[in-house]
């Protein structure tokens, strides 16, 4: 079986463990957790770096320490993975679901636009502006883009959006290390960024995160929600509720391990992309997703737009070849019926029947790509 997208362990990772374990210090604490932020930190240019247990609880605690309030609103896009829902639930919001553009599939920022402008009122409030929701009268507190696939929209324009209607921005930025827009990287252009090293991420600490964020009172905060919010070095003093979200010394000597092959990772996904794009390009049926001139996006789950996902996914099941269908949008999952669900033709439906995603493993040799590539072209018929 070809996999979907495995890790690729070819550094320092056994010896960097082995460390761990012949000193002990394989729980929370430990040199490697700080190494490792500072080798991320050094990767996204952005000095203020806070490693946790996985990127679903990173966003959620971006969001609280962003200063989200109990039923407050963030607005996330309707074609994500769960998770980015479930962080907004686990920090007490409630998602607004907003649909989609069709060709870079980011969040429609024209309908985004007409929402803000046509369904939302302002008022101030203890001296500060809000952006509150017709429908619920709650206030708007945050848009949280979430750059699908490793690709990324025009964050200019998202900023300009999110400024004038007075939203903070966290960026889910769990599919993006190594993306850019405008030469800065994801995650590091709103007030906060999460990035994901789950098992079929760019580098890969098995299950981790890491928060970014522009201050380092900020990061102060983070980390002490993370260590259920010890007020005391020594003493058993806790100051507010905390929680027992903190990355492990063995998984980030995974992780460091990881971080010092990222520049031929993030090369070797963009060559299998390239690879792609070149066989299968105006081939029929077949559409790619696009990315905008300013953007230059990590290419981390090839996926493409076919006229039978399902039969393509199926031919190449029976020839030992792992695909993805993309994820059940939101408003379709019966935990999200009663979202708010802004939308003007569904493009998030669309993108999810016709999307699929295809190998694209670091480790993935030539002659399979090649493989995967002759099947294709045989299902469709060339």
């Amino acid at each position: 079986m070809i996999p979907l997208s495995t890790p690729h362990l070819a550094g320092n990772e056994w010896l960097y463990v082995k460390e761990c374990l012949d000193s002990g210090w394989i729980s929370s604490s430990g040199d490697f957790v700080p190494k490792f932020e500072s080798a991320i930190a050094e990767l996204i240019g952005c000095p203020h770096t806070v490693a946790c247990v996985n990127g679903t609880v990173g966003l959620q605690l971006a969001l609280q320490a962003g200063g989200l309030l109990s039923g407050e609103h963030v607005i996330i896009p309707n074609l994500t993975f769960v998770a980015t829902s479930n962080a907004v639930h686990h920090a007490g919001g409630d998602p607004i679901l907003m649909d989609v553009d069709k060709e870079c599939w980011q969040l429609d920022l024209d309908l985004l636009e007409d929402f803000l402008g046509n369904q939302t009122f302002q008022k101030e409030e203890n001296g500060k502006i809000s952006t509150f929701f017709n429908k619920t009268g709650k206030r708007i507190a945050f848009i949280m883009p979430v750059h699908v696939l490793g690709n990324m929209g025009d964050m200019d324009r998202l900023t300009s959006i999110a400024n004038k209607y007075h939203l903070k921005i966290v960026e889910d930025s769990t599919e993006a290390l190594g993306s850019t827009f405008k030469g800065k990287h994801a995650g590091t252009i709103g007030d906060f960024g999460v990035f994901s090293f789950n098992g079929n991420k760019i580098i890969s600490t098995g299950g981790g995160g890491m928060i970014v964020c522009r201050e380092k009172g900020e990061a102060d905060k983070l980390k002490h929600l993370i260590n259920q919010a010890k007020a005391h070095p020594e003493e058993y003093t806790h100051d507010e509720i905390g929680y027992n979200f903190r990355m492990v010394n063995v998984l980030a000597a995974i992780g460091l391990a990881q971080a010092e092959q990222f520049g031929s990772h993030l090369a070797k996904k963009r060559d299998i992309a390239k690879t792609y794009k070149s066989q299968l390009e105006g081939l029929k049926g077949i559409t790619f997703q696009k990315t905008l001139p300013k953007v230059e996006a990590n290419q981390w789950m090839f996926t493409v737009l076919v006229e039978d996902p399902l039969g393509l996914h199926n031919w190449l099941k029976n020839h030992n070849i792992q695909t993805r269908r993309l994820w059940v949008p939101m408003d379709q999952l019966s935990i999200h019926k009663h979202l708010h669900y802004i939308q003007s033709d569904n493009q998030s439906y669309q993108l999810y029947e016709n999307g699929l995603s295809l190998p694209c493993s670091v480790g993935l040799e030539e002659s399979q790509l090649i493989h995967i590539i002759g099947k294709i072209k045989e299902f469709i018929g060339v």
